[in-house]
């Protein structure tokens, strides 16, 4: 039985005992069964439009979810061609593909820092490396 069902079978109760209208018991009994009803249809009323509002939701949800799929998706794969480097500066993480790594210079976007990068020389031992690096003279 619904909220408003119960809310009328009150009234009916009420109506059945045949109470004298004037007594202000009678009004009083009345007037909560009035409220009675008020607050049935109210929350039936609520009810109705959260249940549009939670389809609504429903909808946005499927709707973001697609597009995390498709947004993140995407940044995955550029993460995968760029390389991470940290500003000794700031400390803060950026990541760059291989066109600005070959400009040789980046700014850090968040200090401003001159990042400069040397290719002609690696960290390496140059057995397997095509560098101009010293060591190839030993």
């Amino acid at each position: 039985m619904t909220l408003t069902e119960k809310a009328a079978y009150l009234k009916g109760l009420a109506s059945g005992l045949a109470l004298d209208e004037n007594k202000p018991e009678t009004k009083l009994i009345n007037a909560l069964i009035d409220l009675v009803d008020d607050i049935a249809l109210t929350v039936a009323d609520l009810d109705d439009e959260l249940a549009v509002v939670t389809e609504q939701v429903d909808l946005i949800d499927e709707d973001l979810e697609s597009l995390e799929e498709d947004f993140y998706e995407d940044e995955e794969d550029e993460e995968d061609d760029l390389i991470k480097i940290t500003c000794p500066n700031c400390g803060d993480d950026i990541y760059i593909d291989d066109a600005i790594l070959n400009d040789g210079e980046l700014q850090c976007p968040n200090c401003n820092e001159t990042l400069e990068f040397d290719l002609d020389c690696c960290d390496c031992d140059c057995d397997d490396c095509d560098c101009d690096c010293e060591e190839e003279d030993k």
